[in-house]
Order: structure tokens, then sequence, then C-alpha cells
């Protein structure tokens, strides 16, 4: 987790919170309108490598492998 993180905050401006459940992060970002949510959960680690990515606007969730996360945010954030 946090090595994506830190690949993130190269490009865009991340923040990182680990605390509550996660309807309540999923909130907290909603509130300061943060456009993506990135979960990294039990699965990502023991199982199958992927994350989850929440939009905010429409809060449709789609779960895609780690070494995807980049080119997804860069089509949905720039375009491209």
């Amino acid at each position: 987790a946090r090595g994506l993180y830190d690949k993130l905050s190269k490009r865009w401006n991340v923040q990182w919170d680990s605390a509550g459940a996660i309807g309540r992060r999923y909130r907290r970002a909603d509130e300061v309108g943060t456009p993506f949510c990135i979960t990294v959960d039990f699965e990502t680690i023991e199982d199958d490598n992927a994350v989850t990515i929440r939009d905010r606007d429409t809060t449709e969730q789609v779960r895609i492998p780690l070494d995807e996360v980049i080119p997804y945010l860069s089509k949905a954030i720039d375009g491209y």
C-alpha cells in the first residue's frame, strides 16, 4: 500500500487514511472533494494483488490490478 501511495504522490496530490471503517473514510474523502479513493484490503495483500477504486461522483467501484492503477487514473483524471 505504501509503495502505491509513494508512486501516486509523485504525480498527484494524495492522502493516506487508515482510520475507522471504510464507509467513514469514503464520507470524509467525499466531504473534502477527493475524486477517487483507492482501497487496499486483505484480498490485495493475500490474494489478487488488486485494489478497489471508488469514483466520488458516481460511487461506482472497480477492482483493478495494482499495475493498472496509474493508467486508470491517468485516463480518468488527465484524459489520456
